[in-house]
């Protein structure tokens, strides 16, 4: 019996925005991405996870939905996105829709409806509350915001955005506000998506009765909207009305998920065929993203055993569109050498696991973050929001470095295809700014060099679909301790390969744990790894 095809194929993430300008007005659409799709054949994608291209007055670059049901104008028309979905499937490349249904945009006809009047059909679409004491209904505070909620004048009422005011969150205890969600997940199944990836989807459903957050003042509140026991109850619904029936699959953005959560949500495939936990982005912060710490290997080893062995299979990635660039944050971009250098260590390091890797865009040619001079180049709500807050706090130095190091903005410069101007993305004014070094760091240049980032990507894979043991085989960790190695063996029947990658900027001996083939190798000569060097070995049958 063979796998579910999210198990065996390796998908792409496209941020549609920045990824390929057809028309000249700076901003990525769907035909630049289908203008593109042979490069993502020739280097073994095997789905994509296409970020939202629905209407949106991008609030929050598309993750604030005005119509579900509508491609917005910048990125193309319906027909374009019929066209893409053809496309697609004529290379056997499958597409997975972004959805956010936790919240919509406050300009989508259901809230414009709602906010009409208290007894308005579509008031209960959304989480509306009378107010304490003059002041909001509860004390939470919002991931972008210091309060939770936004007061209504004409209706007298405060309603609940866990995200910018301009989100508000969607009413899941009412049954027809998620009929209305199920009916347009099935059009577009209908119309031949392969499944979704859904855009926080562990915050749909909240405590009971909306309790105070413990603290004073404003208080981030996860215990009361991230994992609340009727989750499962509408997760395990959607999977009866949507996905029942067909060849499809769901991946969840788990916001707030642990360890010992996780399988509640995709243990027995009734809720969530996948999950993104972001233990690993953590990694390099303390008490919260900005204030930026080392990479710590020692804790990045205990946390991967805990999640191999957690859910039975993981996703596995560096990046996103709200992560900055995967070389410049765990690997180097202090020259060139090393850049090229970790940027193959990490492929090898994450996607030789168990489970479904998941790429971004530009992370096949080793993109790097953004060097950022003043605010006049930053697009991102929520860095926009951290620089003006940090300036009233006096900390406008500090909220920089968090900017350059961290911000979403990294994730979202454009693609760089070529040493033309604008790197090849547009023939017009790009919406954000293109990295300064996409004369060196481009598709077309790395496709003329056999030993580039991007080369060594598509022996990776090709490697990964190959062997049995990449595949599909067990995970074991080797060499715990090691300060400066990741080393693990995968392994299935009689198959064992071994994968060793220098986490460090110094040289390490190679293990005598690493004798066999040799599948994959780089920076290792002579019994030594070079810093971010990387050694994978086929064990020989005994």
């Amino acid at each position: 019996m063979r796998a579910a095809w999210w198990k065996e194929r390796v998908f792409y993430q496209i941020y549609p925005r920045s990824f390929q300008d057809s028309n000249g007005d700076g901003i990525g659409d769907i035909p630049g991405i289908i203008s593109r799709l042979d490069h993502l054949k020739w280097l073994g994608v095997g789905a994509v996870w296409l970020c939202p291209v629905y209407d949106s007055p991008n609030a929050d670059m598309g993750y604030d939905i005005r119509d579900y049901e509508k491609i917005m104008s910048e990125f193309g028309t319906m027909e374009d996105f019929d066209t893409l979905l053809r496309e697609m499937h004529k290379r056997d490349i499958k597409l997975v829709m972004d959805l956010v249904v936790n919240h919509s945009s406050d300009e989508h006809a259901w809230f414009v409806e709602s906010r009409k009047s208290r007894d308005n059909p579509y008031r209960d679409y959304y989480i509306w509350r009378d107010g304490k004491n003059g002041r909001e209904p509860n004390n939470w505070s919002s991931f972008f915001t210091p309060s939770a909620w936004s007061y209504d004048e004409k209706t007298g009422q405060w309603y609940l955005h866990l995200f910018s005011e301009k989100q508000p969150d969607l009413n899941w205890e009412n049954p027809k506000l998620r009929e209305a969600v199920y009916a347009m997940m099935n059009r577009w199944f209908d119309r031949g998506v392969d499944g979704f990836r859904m855009d926080v989807i562990s915050l749909i459903a909240k405590a009971l009765g909306l309790p105070d957050g413990q603290g004073d003042g404003y208080v981030f509140a996860p215990e009361q909207f991230a994992f609340q026991p009727k989750l499962h109850e509408y997760l395990r619904e959607m999977r009866r009305r949507c996905f029942d029936g067909r060849d499809c699959m769901c991946v969840g953005e788990t916001t707030f998920v642990t360890p010992e959560n996780a399988d509640s949500v995709v243990g027995d495939g009734r809720e969530l065929d996948l999950l993104f936990q972001f233990d690993f982005m953590d990694l390099d912060g303390r008490d919260g993203k900005w204030n930026v710490i080392p990479f710590d290997l020692k804790k990045f080893k205990q946390l991967l055993v805990r999640w191999q062995e957690a859910v039975d299979w993981n996703t596995l990635f560096w990046g996103n569109h709200d992560q900055p660039r995967v070389v410049s944050r765990f690997g180097s971009d202090a020259s060139e050498a090393l850049r090229v250098r970790s940027a193959k260590m990490l492929a090898a390091a994450m996607y030789l696991l168990r489970g479904t890797p998941f790429l971004y865009q530009g992370e096949e040619i080793g993109m790097t973050n953004f060097p950022f001079r003043d605010e006049t180049q930053l697009r991102d709500v929520e860095s926009l929001n951290l620089l003006a807050q940090a300036r009233k706090d006096g900390r406008e130095a500090w909220a920089w470095n968090g900017i350059r190091k961290k911000g979403r903005d990294n994730a979202r410069t454009p693609m760089q295809w070529d040493a033309s101007a604008n790197a090849g993305f547009t023939a017009g004014t790009p919406w954000i700014d293109v990295n300064p070094n996409y004369r060196q760091i481009n598709v077309y240049r790395a496709q003329a060099d056999p030993d580039s980032i991007l080369h060594f990507y598509r022996r990776l894979l090709a490697l990964r679909q190959s062997s049995d043991a990449l595949r599909s085989g067990t995970f074991r960790l080797l060499l715990p301790e090691h300060p400066q190695l990741l080393a693990y063996e995968r392994a299935c029947d009689k198959e064992r390969i071994r994968v060793c990658c220098n986490f460090s900027n110094a040289p390490a001996a190679l293990p005598p744990e690493m004798q066999g083939d040799c599948l994959l190798s780089d920076g290792v000569e002579n019994g030594r790894m070079e810093p971010y060097g990387l050694f994978c070995v086929q064990l020989l049958h005994r």
